[in-house]
């Protein structure tokens, strides 16, 4: 491989970045204020789901620096356990990991451009899945630049949002309280505080996408390791400011319930006016985060395409070297998702179906430390790392089990799905 056809370290770094920082800090928090009405509390939710998904990238990063090759979940269980549980875990990538979370931020975009233009939300869900496909039918020139603008773009508004309420003279101020009060320990502790965290997982996915382009990295065994918990680190950072300013400017009563958080504190910090013009820079903002779906998402189908002579039709590209038929079926699986579900069931979906896998391939962490001892990195505070990251996630899955059995029910019949296709396309 040559040094032009290698990222760099910056790269790795923003991958990260622009994967984690989406849909889900932008509209979870109105989900979570309801089962826990304290500052501290949600702010504690957030650093802790922060803490998993760095232990899961520390994990992650020890992982990828012993297979040292592209795929993540796709490729490291496959060695660590059985081709078919990467298999199935290729399989929920595509279902829920990408298609899902498209559909997800899709119906976000229709929340908050809906108060702008009046158009119903599954529309303007659509009419951005099939914009951002057609988009990336172009190839990765075309696909790259919108790419670029978009998460440019947000991270300016994250910027002026966290700014905004102290350089405005009269900025609301919700009297909500971030300090501990005795009532936090109870919430800390709740099953309502295990399911929010649920939201959170949502809004963390995405740091382990350097380990996507593991094999494509300059100098991975050093760079690896720092996009995944650099980056990690940056959006962590970025999360705690942004629900901080959120809860600060409205309080819990004028968010409980909302997708469009960004738009109810816009409309609250800068008047109505103003505010509506904040409702399309988020709509053309989390575009962004759809868009990183839909570069990352069609590969995993073609690499299984490419693994698999059953499949192949999907590793086809068009003259655009896009792998098109892999993008068509995306699209065509989020429009479908779009059509059946609410925002709330998927993002629970999402955040359950992914976690079975993570789970896995940091529990594979015990596999590679006894059969490779000579692996180039090596995490700290091994294994507390690793224990805990499985500790909190079971944890969630629990409580979620307790509350919403359905969602682990839907959950574990898409990876059944999974080993049944593996069944058949792994047949000479």
């Amino acid at each position: 491989m040559t040094p032009k056809s290698q990222y760099s370290l910056s790269v790795g770094i923003t991958v990260v970045i622009a994967n984690m920082i989406g849909t889900g800090v932008f509209t979870s928090l109105g989900y979570q204020v309801g089962p826990l009405p304290s500052g501290f509390s949600i702010l504690f939710l957030w650093g802790l789901g922060g803490v998993v998904a760095l232990c899961g990238a520390f994990t992650y990063a020890e992982i990828a620096a012993r297979f040292k090759k592209s795929g993540g979940e796709y490729y490291y269980l496959g060695q660590l356990y059985h081709p078919s549980v990467g298999f199935a875990a290729g399989w929920i990538s595509l279902l829920v990991g990408f298609a899902g979370a498209i559909s997800a931020v899709a119906i976000a975009i229709g929340e908050y451009a809906h108060k702008l233009i009046g158009v119903p939300v599954s529309v303007i869900a659509i009419a951005a899945i099939v914009l951002v496909t057609s988009i990336h039918w172009f190839g990765v020139k075309a696909g790259g630049l919108a790419q670029n603008i978009l998460t440019s773009l947000k991270l300016l508004l994250i910027l002026v949002f966290c700014v905004a309420p102290f350089i405005i003279s009269n900025a609301p101020v919700s009297g909500n309280t971030f300090l501990p009060q005795m009532s936090d320990v109870d919430m800390i502790f709740s099953g309502g505080f295990a399911v929010s965290l649920v939201y959170v997982v949502y809004a963390y996915s995405g740091w382990n996408a350097a380990a996507y382009i593991a094999g494509n990295l300059e100098n991975q065994e050093k760079n690896l390791p720092r996009s995944l918990i650099l980056g990690t680190l940056v959006v962590v950072t970025s999360y705690i400011l942004l629900n901080a300013t959120f809860l600060r400017v409205a309080d819990f009563h004028e968010l409980e319930g909302k997708n469009d958080i960004g738009n109810v504190v816009a409309f609250k910090l800068f008047g109505p006016a103003i505010g509506a013009v904040f409702a399309a820079l988020f709509s053309t903002a989390l575009l962004s985060t759809l868009s990183a779906m839909t570069i990352a998402g069609p590969r995993v189908l073609e690499a299984m395409g490419d693994d698999y002579p059953k499949l192949k039709q999907f590793s086809a590209t068009n003259r655009f070297e896009m792998p098109y038929i892999a993008l068509l079926v995306q699209g065509a699986w989020s429009i479908f998702l779009v059509l059946v579900s609410d925002f709330k069931v998927i993002i629970q979906y999402i955040s359950v179906s992914l976690s079975f896998f993570t789970l896995l391939t940091v529990a594979g962490v015990f596999i590679v430390r006894k059969k490779y001892p000579a692996s180039s990195y090596r995490m700290p505070l091994y294994p507390l790392v690793p224990i805990f990251f499985m500790a909190v996630t079971l944890w969630m899955i629990y409580f979620e089990f307790d509350k919403n059995p359905w969602v682990i029910l839907y959950s574990v019949a898409t990876v059944l799905s999974g080993f049944l296709i593996y069944l058949w396309v792994s047949k000479k």
